[in-house]
């Protein structure tokens, strides 16, 4: 039960070994996204059967994407990430069934806290996983099929979700997870390669991890009052100093800790923090549409149906571009063009929705040149951060890019909540807002992939894994 068992000796020794691993890291990439995109097309339904705003119903997300994906990393890298990647797809598969019995919004959003820690457990090791499972000199590729994986599933989730919304209900969205869950944990156990090399088993940062927690959950709740949460003032002036007190706490302890939730020397890197903080902007700026459009043009009769098919543009895009973008783009082109260009083709986007208004004729093309840009800056921008690390600390790097992702993804849901309201006259967070209402909320969206393209632009090909050991102070990784 707590040990990874081998895959049997047919499938250790195919040439194609190291593909069916990937294959089974798809799975995962799969679900995660398409759990993520599918309830977003959710909202306005939500919001009708549970009278609530926006502000209130984006919890249903925020607390997915607020997993332990760091402390699911660290585990994996110490237990052995086959073994916390299946358990993973158990844990998310069983809540998956559960949120759809939810019988109100409360107990729904305890429930995603469950799904997230599964997920947590699948997204921060898939990195790791098809880093070391595929050949060196084809891990942008291999890098590349995840991220179409994802896109895939990206995909699917607005049209799935819109589908089943307008049909059997929005409930249904989670229980399209349980017959995926059941396949992948079946192709876990006989197709992923067991852990060769674990870092040594550390004292588990719990301090660290609470903070985490606490300050950017009390972040997050001041800018759903500030989108039209009702909360008293003093609860909301309270939680901004807790926030802020809680935040100043986490990395003064994460600076002097000997066993760190997240690894402080990998950050002293300015090449890979920078890369972090462009994967975070490259997933705000995929989100942010996904959980606009609906409030936009999700009204009417069947109103989520067709938005969700609208809304495949982006992720379809997003999947082509990092598929085919080895194919498509100039081979001499190393990492730090192809991040630029894909970054500067999103921003482009963005800046011309400013002042084009959305509707059904212009959004398809706005969404899948954005999505093309984010599938060439992603997989380039990922595989900057995963070139830096030796094999034992991979699902350590890797949950660092799904924290990122994560912090992406929530600050893309929040911010869009709150340009919303900002660019709503009577500021009640219900009903469907207008285009022009939109215009703060895609000025948010260039200036972040604006600064994605700054850092693709100024980013290095460096950072050698010798570096990071002799910058390692605990000495567990030299």
């Amino acid at each position: 039960m707590l040990r990874e068992q081998a895959r049997p000796a047919v499938i250790r020794e195919s040439r194609r070994a190291p593909w069916l691993a990937v294959s089974v890291v798809c799975f995962g990439a799969f679900m995660g996204q398409l759990d993520a995109s599918i309830v977003t097309i959710t909202f306005p339904a939500m919001e009708h059967t549970f009278r609530v705003s926006v502000a209130e119903v984006q919890w249903v997300s925020l607390v997915y994407l607020l997993g332990l994906i760091a402390p699911a990393g660290r585990l994996g890298d110490a237990a052995g990430r086959k073994l916390v990647y299946t358990y993973g797809f158990a844990v998310f598969t069983v809540a998956s069934a559960a949120c759809g019995l939810a019988p109100s919004l409360g107990v729904l959003v305890g429930l995603r806290v469950i799904q997230a820690a599964g997920a947590a457990m699948l997204q921060s090791n898939s990195v790791a996983l098809v880093t070391t499972s595929a050949p060196k000199d084809r891990m942008r590729f291999a890098l590349g099929v995840q991220a179409g994986a994802q896109s895939v599933g990206l995909a699917l989730g607005p049209t799935l979700g819109g589908l089943l919304t307008s049909t059997v209900g929005w409930r249904a969205v989670y229980w399209v997870n349980v017959p995926v869950g059941v396949a992948a944990l079946v192709a876990g156990r006989y197709l992923l390669p067991r852990t060769r090399q674990f870092s040594p088993r550390e004292k588990f940062d719990w301090p660290g991890t609470l903070l985490l927690v606490a300050w950017t959950s009390a972040l997050l709740l001041v800018l759903s009052a500030a989108s039209g949460l009702h909360l008293p003032a003093w609860l909301t002036a309270l939680l901004a100093a807790i926030g802020v007190a809680g935040g100043i706490a986490f990395v003064r302890r994460e600076i002097r800790t000997r066993h760190p939730l997240i690894p402080v020397w990998l950050l002293r890197s300015a090449p890979v923090a920078w890369a972090l903080i462009g994967a975070a902007c490259g997933y705000l700026t995929l989100f942010g549409p996904l959980m606009l459009i609906p409030q936009l043009l999700g009204h009417g009769p069947g109103g989520e149906a067709r938005t969700g098919l609208l809304l495949s543009a982006l992720p379809i895009g997003f999947g082509v571009a990092a598929l085919f973008g080895d194919a498509v783009l100039p081979k001499a082109w190393g990492d730090r063009p192809r991040g630029f260009t894909g970054a500067a083709l999103t921003c482009t986007v963005m800046c011309a929705a400013i002042f084009i208004p959305v509707t059904q004729t212009t959004v398809v093309a706005e969404l899948a040149l954005a999505g093309l840009g984010l599938g060439i800056f992603v997989p380039a921008n990922n595989t900057v951060i995963m070139r830096t690390t030796a094999d034992s600390s991979a699902s350590l790097l890797g949950g660092l890019v799904n924290m990122a992702r994560g912090i992406g993804t929530t600050l893309g849901i929040s911010l869009m909540a709150l340009a919303l309201h900002l660019g709503n006259p009577d500021k009640s967070g219900h009903g469907y807002a207008e285009s022009a209402q939109a215009q703060p909320a895609f000025i948010v969206l260039a200036v972040v992939s604006a600064v994605a393209a700054a850092i693709a632009l100024a980013s290095r090909a460096r950072g050698q894994t010798e570096r990071f050991r002799e910058a390692d102070p605990s000495g567990a990784h030299r």
